[in-house]
């Protein structure tokens, strides 16, 4: 199948050919998570032609391991963060406008255990004379979710609150644990494709502005205080830049990089982040205990946990622990147990075993350096730290420290506008209400099944497939059905819900590099618990042919996913395949 060279969508070579001839560069982005991915967006849209890298692949780390939810930050009211409440309601309603495709409303459930607990030590940590966490009763939750009304009835959409007595509670959720004798109900929402988000707003990107470019798997290396050095991580070639402003948008690796770019200048230490960890679970029981519902809970010792359907499966989670290092973070043992032992404690009856766990992810937050005592206290709101020229270092280097999913485009719109300001230009274009990728004409439900027949007609598909194809890409399916309708359909041998030529596009279209790029990011295979070691090698062997691998390329790829599979996602079970294996720059033998 032939490559399409339109603008927006160039190959590696490409894209690698036109940074060779980019000596100078206004603004460069390092950092491929999803505020790095938003402040390129902004600013490519105002006519800026920035140029993003990222060491890995697109929300490969902390923004690939977010708990699925699109919140309005309901717990930051105890912590008097009110303006962060109010931007994480306004930004979680526009992305359910912007990208419906993905976003969508989650009702959700607060089990409660008492009417008046927990009263005195809210007021302490409100006043931060006490930051230990402690259960909350139903009168204080009751007085947090009317705060909440307040600003979802001003700024947002959903439906506002409802508090639940006993017998009400016990009707809707006999599951519960004894201890439950209350229940509250709102609404957040939850997204069902993250990553795919992240990938969706590069290529607007893309097509928006022609000399916006994005290179995943490129590493800055290091910096002579006007030009820096940045790496292929695949074939090891090196290119050198002269920017004006250097966007730090690597998370937990912020003072890691302010290290590279201005090695004798001491740093102030920015980032203090936290490892959560999530786990996927199969358990039939407690997916029809839920009721299509999410469960937002506190465990024995106050740590507010969640759970929620998740594709056929249960998402439960998280962990909150410090950590130093944040490469190749996983999800051990011990937090494995901790996890389930939270799910025991809320659903006592439903029995769930280290067995059941089909997946597991973990990232690391990436919040401000804090003295907090209780990791749940450090602030998720975001700042932008700026590090100014000075006689070694010829650039401006602006950070962008802590923020969290639901806001990304506020957090990128205020990171580009000071970039603006350092180059001496102005904001032509909001990002309020544009859509993205495909949620643009995305089909209200009374429009959807005229959308369906009409596509249906129009590539000779299923109405069945059509639909598979708007969940899976929203709008964007359209020139994958094209493709589909031209070339064939043909299921893959090992997964019939997928076809060669749909990841084909997939392969061509969305810049992926390794084979694990399209099993965790592109699809939701991995996440959702459908990989098997049979269907890794066909898509494997897919992805050799289209990248032009030889045999020896193919194995090691598989090594390497198969490695990180286990060791990162609890995998253990599809390919005996040892870590030390791993090769970090395989594919380019």
């Amino acid at each position: 199948m032939q490559k399409t060279g339109r603008a927006g969508l160039r190959t590696r070579q490409e894209r690698l050919a036109a940074l060779r001839q980019r000596n100078l560069t206004p603004v460069l982005i390092v950092g491929g998570g999803i505020n790095g991915i938003s402040t390129f967006r902004e600013l490519a849209l105002q006519g800026i032609p920035a140029i993003i890298v990222e060491q890995g692949d697109w929300c490969q780390a902390a923004s690939g391991a977010l708990s699925r939810m699109i919140h309005g930050g309901l717990r930051y009211l105890e912590s008097g963060e009110f303006s962060l409440v109010k931007e994480s309601v306004q930004e979680r309603d526009r992305l359910l406008n912007n990208a419906p495709h993905y976003v969508a409303p989650l009702r959700t459930t607060v089990p409660i255990d008492s009417w008046n607990g927990g009263l005195i030590n809210a007021t302490k940590r409100f006043f931060r004379l006490n930051e230990k966490p402690t259960r909350r009763g139903a009168l204080l939750i009751k007085t947090g979710l009317s705060l909440y009304d307040l600003y979802t009835r001003r700024y947002g959409k959903l439906p506002h609150h409802q508090l639940n007595n006993q017998p009400q509670t016990r009707a809707r959720w006999p599951d519960f644990a004894d201890w439950v004798k209350f229940s509250a109900t709102y609404y957040d929402a939850w997204i069902s494709a993250p990553e795919r988000l992240g990938v969706e707003l590069i290529d607007d990107t893309e097509r928006a502005n022609s000399e916006a470019l994005a290179l995943n798997y490129v590493s800055l290396i290091e910096s002579d205080g006007e030009r820096v050095t940045l790496r292929d991580n695949l074939t090891e070639s090196t290119y050198t830049l002269t920017p004006h402003v250097i966007v730090n948008a690597t998370g937990a690796w912020i003072d890691r990089l302010n290290t590279h770019l201005a090695p004798a200048s001491p740093s102030k230490k920015l980032i203090s982040g936290t490892k959560g960890s999530h786990l996927i679970v199969r358990s039939p029981p407690l997916l029809a205990a839920l009721r299509g519902e999410m469960v937002y809970y506190e465990n024995q010792e106050g740590r507010v946990c969640i759970l929620f359907p998740w594709f056929g499966h249960v998402l439960v989670g998280s962990t909150d622990i410090r950590i130093d290092n944040p490469d190749d973070t996983a999800c051990d043992a011990e937090e494995q147990r901790y996890i389930l032992d939270s799910l025991k404690f809320v659903f006592p009856h439903i029995a769930i075993s280290e067995q059941d766990v089909l997946y597991t992810f973990s990232g690391v937050r990436p919040l401000p350096a804090s003295e907090a005592a209780v990791n749940g206290r450090i602030s998720r709101n975001h700042s932008l730290v700026l590090i100014p020229p000075n006689d070694k270092q010829a650039y401006t280097t602006l950070c962008l420290v802590g923020g969290k999913w639901t806001t990304f485009r506020k957090f990128g719109e205020q990171a580009a506008n000071r970039v603006l300001n350092l180059l001496g230009e102005k904001r032509r274009v909001s990002t309020e209400t544009l859509a993205i990728g495909g949620g643009r004409n995305f089909p209200s439900p009374d429009r959807r099944a005229g959308w369906l027949h009409e596509c249906s007609e129009k590539y000779h598909l299923t109405t069945e497939r059509v639909e598979q194809l708007l969940l899976r890409y929203g709008t964007r399916a359209q020139p994958i059905m094209r493709l589909l309708a031209e070339a064939g359909d043909t299921p893959l041998r090992h997964h019939a819900g997928y076809s060669d030529n749909e990841l084909r596009w997939l392969i061509q279209q969305e810049q992926v590099v390794m084979l694990e790029d399209l099993l965790i990011r592109r699809t939701n295979l991995a996440i959702s618990g459908q990989l098997t070691a049979p269907l890794i090698e066909e898509i494997g062997a897919l992805l050799a042919k289209e990248q032009g691998w030889h045999d020896a390329q193919y194995q090691q790829q598989l090594k390497r996913t198969f490695s990180r599979l286990a060791s990162l996602h609890g995998l253990t079970g599809l390919y005996p395949v040892s870590s030390s294996q791993e090769d970090p720059h395989v594919g380019n033998a």
